[in-house]
């Protein structure tokens, strides 16, 4: 399937790169296996790209830094946000995602509907799909130009910088050969190239999405869940209980189509707000997700403030920070959190200066009516939790059925990595 989906991507790319005087390198027929190879060289490209330092203006910061491939694509450290721009001081302001499982995320749109699989087609379910955290690159080629030009990341000054990066470190002929000599000539097709080639590398099935975790095999009927894991999928399933796979939908598709543990809806969660991100030292400074600051095309919808794109769970037991602000450094303390945000505040929110309580402090009370009520967030203060400790810990347990077997042998992640 990846190297279909490469071939798709390499044969409509031409059209969008080439300058129009360039001569048409694909004039002629050509056979499957030529389309392949190509594609594949593409990737290949993409590959060495993504793991190259020398694209960052630090020389020191690479894609594969905060998306490491021995961690399923997430970050290297427990870091609720890690540390880039041109002297790699500068603090992001959200948790890095997971570049898994990302190859059939639909585009954004403001008004989804269940899909023939879903319960009622007729119900418009609000902002969906999108890449990053708050939807607003549909393509792969668009998400990897944010990191390229953030001052918080790479911190390339500009399209032309890295271009002139990419080229001083020979990948010119990698993609003459791959485009035509002619491309060269035009520096912004160049870049175009640079993202393309990103894109099509995070297309590969084996690095990208190779369904290969417990709960796959016990989909395909290959393996049995231990009893407290099988538990903890009942749990996961529950509307009355975890109710996590209304979002997190953990079915097959109608088509056998493996889950995504996602339904790429966003949603506003009310999480705690996170101290140890620097923005957030401004009381004035608010992320909130759909609606701002980093996407500007939605600004003037308040209905959308303080939503944020609901992740995929493969991999999540590999991860040491949780959710887009990365305020949890533990799995069970993020699942805990869903249990008992309303039911007991204080465990979560800090108290103001009167002994009150400051719930949902990261979000502007103005926007508290777009906070997520459904189970088990539907509680009230001091009713009991949808979910005891015992049941916690068996969703836990269930989740980490959701790694990748080349992942089964990652090394815990550190508070902080080396050199930090």
């Amino acid at each position: 399937m990846a190297r279909a989906v490469q071939s798709l991507l390499f044969a409509c790319l031409f059209c969008l790169l080439l300058p129009p005087a360039a001569a048409d390198p694909l004039a002629g027929p050509k056979s499957r296996a030529e389309v392949r190879r190509e594609a594949t060289a593409l990737a290949e490209l993409g590959r060495r790209l993504f793991a190259d330092p020398a694209l960052s203006a630090s020389g020191t910061l690479s894609c594969a830094s905060c998306h490491d491939p021995k961690r399923a694509f997430g970050p290297p450290n427990q870091r609720a946000v890690q540390l880039g721009g041109s002297d790699m001081r500068q603090a992001g302001v959200r948790a890095v995602p997971s570049l898994r499982y990302l190859q059939v995320t639909p585009s954004f749109t403001e008004h989804f509907f269940e899909s023939e699989d879903e319960a009622d087609e007729s119900i418009d379910n609000g902002p969906s799909g999108g890449l990053t955290w708050d939807g607003r690159a549909d393509r792969g080629a668009e998400q990897a130009r944010l990191p390229l030009l953030s001052p918080l990341e790479m911190a390339n000054a500009s399209p032309d910088a890295v271009v002139s990066k990419a080229l001083g470190r020979g990948y010119g002929s990698d993609l003459a050969r791959i485009f035509g000599a002619a491309l060269l000539a035009d520096r912004a097709t160049v870049f175009k190239a640079i993202l393309k080639a990103l894109e099509v590398y995070e297309q590969d099935r084996e690095s990208f999405y190779p369904y290969s975790s417990k709960y796959d095999g016990y989909l395909a009927g290959k393996v049995a869940l231990s009893a407290q894991e099988a538990r903890g999928l009942a749990l996961f399933d529950d509307p009355g209980k975890g109710n996590c796979a209304a979002c997190h939908v953990s079915k097959r598709g109608g088509d056998g189509t493996p889950p995504q543990f996602t339904d790429y809806g966003l949603i506003a969660l009310a999480l705690p707000r996170n101290a140890e991100i620097p923005a957030n030292a401004d009381p004035a400074y608010h992320d909130l997700g759909l609606c701002g600051p980093y996407r500007t095309d939605l600004a003037d919808h308040p209905d959308y403030c303080g939503l944020f794109k609901t992740p995929s769970l493969r991999n999540v037991a590999l991860r040491g920070s949780f959710f887009h602000n990365g305020v949890f450094h533990d799995l069970r303390e993020a699942v805990a959190f869903y249990a008992t945000r309303d039911t007991d505040p204080g465990r979560w929110y800090p108290r103001r200066a009167d002994g009150r309580i400051a719930r949902y402090d990261d979000l502007p009370a103005r926007y508290w009516a777009n906070i997520d009520p459904t189970a088990p967030l539907d509680r009230i203060q001091d009713e009991a939790p949808a979910l005891n400790p015992a049941e916690i810990d068996d969703i836990v347990a269930f989740l980490r059925t959701l790694t990748d077997a080349d992942m089964r042998d990652a090394a815990p992640v550190s508070r902080a990595a080396a050199g930090d």
